[in-house]
């Protein structure tokens, strides 16, 4: 398996890293192209956060068309995906997942012995209600960051996002005085929620950083930076 992987390349690419839905349209697109060399069988379907929903179990609130289509080589497809009006938060945002699952051709020349894989992409869905107060962009700027003990016995620094918009990090440093705590991987923290980033063994000097530089995505899947400065600087 591990060596039909190596030689297999997914060739359909979707426009995007997520989908934004705001509650006031009628539809959403969104842009797949096949980037192979080989026409390719594409099925897609959206879940509420378990990655092992299959397509015909899934019971979110939206519809996607066309579910199942051929995308061949150097062409693209655009996706309807309708809401069906079923009741959704109106004070945040709520989150589903958008899952493409590409399935290549099989040959004439394939090796009786070689392994045909699929590929699936999934991303993050947004619904997104008319009115929120603020805006996405400027959510980063309210998180709040703390350090606490960790789970694993080290430390871990503590984001609490006040805001109705989920804001996903992509890597946070946390400096008190001359000394700095990093997480490179990041995460998300979810509307009125807190989650914790590890940022090693080593005791932090405080229980609140004087400053975090840290880095998102935007709506528009771009990275972006920012900084924040706690009120007990001073």
């Amino acid at each position: 398996m591990a060596i039909a992987a190596a030689c297999a390349n997914a060739g359909v690419v979707i426009n995007g890293t997520r989908v934004i839905y705001p509650s006031d349209e009628r539809e959403v697109t969104v842009k797949l192209t096949n980037e192979g060399s080989l026409p390719a069988l594409v099925q897609a379907w959206l879940d509420d956060g378990d990655p092992r929903t299959l397509p015909q179990d899934t019971t979110v609130p939206f519809t996607l068309a066309p579910p199942l289509f051929r995308l061949d080589s150097k062409k693209g497809q655009t996706m309807r995906v309708v809401y069906t009006q079923e009741p959704l938060a109106q004070d945040k945002e709520t989150l589903f997942w958008l899952n493409v699952l590409e399935v290549p051709p099989s040959s004439a020349n394939t090796e009786k012995n070689m392994l045909q894989l699929a590929f699936r992409s999934r991303i993050k869905f947004f619904f997104r209600p008319a009115g929120l107060p603020g805006n996405a962009r400027e959510a980063p700027a309210q998180v709040t960051w703390k350090f606490v003990s960790g789970h694993n016995g080290g430390y871990a620094l503590q984001a609490t996002n006040p805001t109705p918009y989920h804001v996903t990090f992509t890597n946070m440093t946390a400096t008190v005085g001359s000394s700095k705590w990093m997480n490179q991987t990041g995460g998300m923290v979810n509307p009125g929620a807190t989650a914790e980033f590890d940022v090693g063994n080593t005791p932090p000097l405080g229980a609140v950083p004087t400053e975090v530089d840290y880095g998102f995505i935007d709506d528009y899947g771009a990275g972006v930076s920012g900084k924040y400065r706690s009120h007990a600087e001073h």
